[in-house]
């Protein structure tokens, strides 16, 4: 059993932030569906949900108070965390920190931070197992 089913977030402007979330999620080999007043992106039975935010005005997160942290998702390889830095940016994330080696966790750690326009972080990150010798 995943340990999520799906998660849900709410959006200061859902047709912009679909189009910030659209190319980086299909990137991650999802599929998107349309709702009403919403977006869902899956893999298999889990979920991405973006909803417009209930209180307009309410935004952006901030990084560091309590609320929303990161999201990180797990990637095959140091290039695909690059590509899907890439493809953030052009989509409109902004850079919080540019791929590298994160050494403080392990020397295997590669990873890269992105933020949309409502403070929401993801992590693109490769930490294969120290038997792979990578």
């Amino acid at each position: 059993m995943p340990l999520f089913d799906h998660l849900g977030l709410s959006v200061e402007d859902l047709p912009r932030s679909i189009a910030q979330f659209d190319p980086v999620m299909r990137a991650l080999g999802c599929e998107r569906a349309d709702g009403d007043d919403s977006v869902a992106w899956s893999l298999g039975e889990e979920e991405l949900i973006l909803f417009p935010a209930r209180e307009p005005g309410t935004g952006p997160h901030r990084h560091g108070r309590v609320g929303w942290q990161h999201l990180a998702f797990p990637v095959d390889s140091r290039e695909t965390v690059d590509r899907l830095h890439a493809i953030a940016l052009d989509a409109g994330w902004t850079a919080v920190r540019d791929p590298k080696v994160y050494h403080r966790f392990s020397d295997r750690y590669y990873a890269s931070f992105v933020e949309d326009d409502n403070g929401i972080r993801f992590e693109f990150m490769f930490n294969p197992p120290r038997e792979a010798g990578l």
